[in-house]
C-alpha cells in the first residue's frame, strides 16, 4: 500500500489459533465473513508449534520489514521440507479466497505448454505461423517467419515492444490475427522484451492443438492431481485462455504449484509434469539484463520462469502476486498483494528469511508472531479522536448527485446492526455498497475501473459528519475508499473516491450530493 497510508489502530483480537502452525487466520473470524478450515481433505500439511525450522522472530521481521517499505501484504505461506511453517492473511482476505495472479499466470501456462509437448501436441521449434495458416497477414515478414514457440516461452519474439496493447486493442476481438499482424522489428531470439501477447499466442496454441482452454486442459493434468480446485481464468472475446494473466486461485493453490516444481515435478510420489520439464522451463534461456545488479528482474528469463537471486526462481504476477522456490532451501514461498514496489518483498524475504532457512530455529517462542499475525488487517482511516457514530441517523435519506464521470444518478442510505448500506443508482443499475463499523461485511458489486463484484467493506467515521467506506474487492489487489463529508445544514454531501493500487490512489474526483426531501419530511415541514 502507498507509504502514506494511515495505518490501522485497532482491531478485534483472534482468540483461536489453528494448532497445526504457527498462523492465525485474522480473516476467519471478523465481522460476518464465515470461518473456513485449514484442514480440508486435502489440505498441505502444517507443522507442531515448536517444531517449525524457521525462526518465529525471522518471519515478524519480514512482515514488518514489509510493512514499512511497502504496506501490508494480502498473505503470504512460507513451506520448508513439504511442510508449511508459516503463513499469515491480511483481513479481509483469507484462505479461502482466490486471488488474482496477473502475470503469475503465465508460468502456469508454460507448464500447460509442457504437457503438450510431451504429448506430442507442440514443439519448441515449430514456427508460430504454421498453427494459424488462416490467421496470417497477406505479406509476413522473414522475422514473423522465423518467429517459433520457444520465442514465446523466452519473450525474445522480436518485436521492439510489448505486443499486448497491439493485440488486444483489435476491433473485431480476434487477438491472434492482431499479434501476428504486428511488425517484428528484430530477429526473433536475440532481445529480451517481456511480452504478454506472447503468452496469450501460448494459450492459443494450446488450445489450437489439443482442443481445451489452457484451465480445462491442465485441470485433469495439473490441478486435480495436486488439490488445485476451481480455478478461474480470463478469456478473450473468441473464447481463449488470457494465458499472460488471468488466472485465479488461492495462496495454498500458488504454494501446491511451487512444491510440485520444487519437488520436479513429482507430488505424492507420483510424477505429474513431464521428466525433465522443471529443469527446462527453470534454466536461464535469455539474458536479460546485468546479472550482478541487485535486482531480481535482471537474473535470466527462461520458460515463463524468472531466474532470482540466492540461485532461486520464481512465476510473479503485478502487484506483487509471487511463487518463490528455493531449492537448496527446500522452500518456497507464496505470496500475493497489492503493492507498487514489487523488489522490496523479495529484498526483505532474502534480508529477514533466507537466513532463517535450513536450520533448526533456537527463538520457539511462537506468541509474539502469533500476537503480531492475528492484527493484520488492510489499513483504512482512524479519527484523531473518538467520534460517536452518526450511522444511525442516515438511515432512509436520498441524496441526487451531480454529473459525474461513474454515471452515479443517486444513493439511498440503509443501515441495520451496525451497517451502512450505499445504494447507488447508476445508469446500467443498483449497487449496494456495504461496510460494517466492527470488521468487515461481506457484499458484493463494483464502481467502475474494478473487474470483481466480491467486496468486504469496512466504516469508520473519522469526524462528526465525515465517515469513510474502505471496500475491498478481496480476490483482487484492490481497495476503493468513499468518503462521504456531510453538511447538514445544507442537506448535502461531497463524496470523494480514491482507488488504492500499484504506486499511490487513483482520484476520481469530487460528487456533490443534494438530499432528496422523503415524504416524512414533507409531512413534517406542513405540520400534518
Amino acid at each position: 500500500m502507498p507509504s502514506d497510508t494511515p495505518r490501522v489502530t485497532r482491531r478485534t483480537a483472534c482468540k483461536t489459533m489453528l494448532a497445526s502452525a504457527v498462523t492465525v487466520c485474522a480473516a476467519d473470524l471478523i465481522g460476518e465473513l464465515p470461518v473456513y478450515a485449514l484442514s480440508a481433505p486435502r489440505s498441505l500439511p502444517r507443522v507442531a508449534p515448536g517444531e517449525a525450522c524457521i525462526s518465529p522472530s525471522a518471519v515478524q521481521d519480514f512482515i514488518a520489514g514489509v510493512e514499512k517499505r511497502v504496506g501490508g501484504l494480502h498473505s503470504f505461506m512460507i513451506l520448508q521440507n513439504g511442510k508449511v511453517e508459516a503463513e499469515a492473511y491480511w483481513a479481509p482476505y483469507g484462505p479461502h479466497q482466490p486471488h488474482m495472479l496477473y502475470s503469475l499466470s503465465k508460468s502456469f501456462t508454460s507448464t500447460a505448454v509442457g504437457f503438450a509437448i510431451a504429448e506430442g501436441k507442440v514443439s519448441v521449434d515449430t514456427p508460430v505461423t504454421s498453427y494459424f495458416p488462416d490467421k496470417l497477414p497477406a505479406e509476413q515478414s522473414d522475422n514473423l517467419k522465423a518467429m517459433k514457440v520457444k520465442h514465446l516461452l523466452t519473450m525474445s519474439t522480436g518485436h521492439d515492444k510489448d505486443a499486448t496493447g497491439g493485440t488486444t486493442a483489435a476491433a473485431d476481438g480476434d487477438w491472434i490475427r492482431a499479434f501476428l499482424a504486428l511488425p517484428v522489428e528484430h530477429d526473433p531470439g536475440t532481445k529480451f522484451v517481456y511480452n504478454s501477447a506472447a503468452t496469450y499466442m501460448l494459450s492459443a496454441i494450446v488450445q489450437k492443438t489439443t482442443g481445451l482452454k489452457v484451465v480445462d486442459y491442465l485441470r485433469p493434468r495439473l490441478f486435480e492431481k495436486i488439490g488445485i480446485e476451481q480455478p478461474t481464468w480470463e478469456t478473450c472475446p473468441h473464447g481463449i485462455n488470457t494465458g499472460g494473466w488471468g488466472l485465479a486461485v488461492k495462496t495454498e493453490d500458488i504454494a501446491r504449484f511451487g512444491q510440485l516444481y520444487l519437488q520436479d515435478g513429482v507430488w505424492e510420489n507420483r510424477r505429474v509434469l513431464p521428466e525433465h520439464w522443471v529443469d527446462t522451463a527453470t534454466t536461464k534461456k535469455i539474458v536479460n539484463g546485468d546479472p550482478n545488479a541487485e535486482s531480481d528482474w535482471t537474473q535470466g528469463y527462461c520458460y515463463q520462469f524468472w531466474r532470482c537471486r540466492h540461485n532461486a526462481f520464481r512465476g510473479d504476477g503485478a502487484f506483487g502476486q509471487f511463487c518463490v522456490v528455493l531449492p537448496e532451501h527446500n522452500t518456497v514461498i507464496a505470496i500475493t498483494s497489492g503493492v507498487g514496489d514489487m523488489q522490496a518483498i523479495l529484498d526483505e524475504a532474502w534480508l529477514h528469511l533466507l537466513p532463517a532457512l535450513g536450520a533448526k530455529a533456537v527463538d520457539q517462542d511462537a506468541t509474539a508472531l502469533q500476537k503480531q499475525i492475528a492484527h493484520l488487517e488492510i489499513p483504512y482511516t482512524m479519527p484523531v479522536k473518538p467520534v460517536r457514530s452518526g450511522t444511525q441517523k442516515l438511515n432512509g435519506a436520498r441524496y441526487k448527485l451531480n454529473s459525474n464521470s461513474l454515471n452515479l444518478e443517486s444513493v439511498r442510505f440503509e443501515t441495520r446492526g451496525g451497517k451502512l448500506t450505499a445504494a447507488f443508482k447508476t445508469t446500467s443499475g443498483e449497487l449496494n455498497l456495504v461496510g460494517a463499523e466492527k470488521g468487515w461485511a461481506k457484499g458484493e458489486g463494483q464502481l467502475p475501473g474494478i473487474v470483481s463484484h466480491k467486496t468486504a467493506g469496512h466504516l469508520v467515521w473519522i469526524g462528526p459528519d465525515v465517515c469513510e467506506l474502505t471496500l475491498c474487492y478481496n480476490e483482487t489487489p484492490f481497495i476503493q475508499t468513499l468518503r462521504f463529508s456531510f453538511m447538514p445544514q445544507r442537506d448535502e454531501f461531497n463524496l470523494n473516491i480514491s482507488l488504492r493500487f500499484f504506486m499511490g490512489p487513483t482520484q476520481f474526483g469530487q460528487i456533490k450530493g443534494t438530499r432528496v426531501p422523503s415524504q416524512s419530511d414533507f409531512t413534517r415541514t406542513r405540520g400534518e
